[in-house]
């Protein structure tokens, strides 16, 4: 694949993941409905199982990751920004060694106990680590110091916090992996004016909403 493509690829998916991040975890979460695991759930996890469905290219589900990640840090509302954009980094690194053996045709997972039993597992992981990684990092950068007494206490939340991601999980892959039979396509000449405008709209729309609230 042409190394543009895929760039316009990660870009524009990794916005939409931002995107999502940004816009509808705020209303999520406002609503006082579980954020985390539904972000993680359906717009993570069905995000990077269409690129790796429809492109077919390992270390693109990182790039996305670092896109989402870095739009995020452009809405710093809605709790801690900065521990949501390296969570969400760390879901993308974590989605890319869960599925590192699997073919980039996606074979072993036609079967629907397959493709569900991947999406609970995959989901789970991605969510508890993602979460784990951001409580190591965050107090690092903030230079709050990292102390494992203070992870320890609240490993047990965290892990019971994953089954729910895990169980929406099971359900958005299979029914992502379930459109492959679809022919998405998009000609050349409009697949980089597509891509790169749904990039512009993602980054414009967040940008202004964080202004707006800001200057309100």
């Amino acid at each position: 694949m042409e190394k543009m493509k895929l760039f316009a690829g990660i870009l524009v998916l990794g916005s939409l993941w931002g995107f999502s991040e940004c816009i509808i975890g705020s209303v999520l979460r406002d609503s006082n409905l579980p954020a985390g695991a539904l972000m993680t759930g359906v717009f993570a996890m069905g995000l990077m199982t269409m690129s790796r469905m429809l492109y077919r290219q390992r270390g693109m589900q990182l790039g996305m990751g670092l896109v989402a990640g870095a739009l995020r840090l452009f809405n710093p509302f809605g709790g801690c920004f900065i521990c949501s954009a390296i969570a969400i980094m760390a879901e993308g690194l974590i989605f890319e060694i869960l599925w590192y053996k699997i073919s980039l045709d996606i074979n072993e997972l036609k079967l629907p106990k397959l493709s569900v039993s991947m999406g609970i597992t995959t989901t789970y992981f991605v969510y508890v680590g993602g979460y784990i990684v951001t409580q190591i990092l965050t107090p690092v950068l903030s230079s709050a110091g990292f102390y494992l007494e203070n992870l320890l206490v609240f490993i047990p939340q965290i892990l019971a916090a994953g089954l729910l991601a895990a169980i929406i999980g099971g359900i958005t892959v299979p029914a992502i992996l379930a459109t492959k039979k679809l022919d998405i396509t998009i000609r050349d000449r409009l697949y980089y004016p597509a891509t790169i405008g749904i990039s512009l709209v993602c980054w414009f729309v967040v940008i202004a909403n964080t202004i707006i609230i800001l200057y309100a």
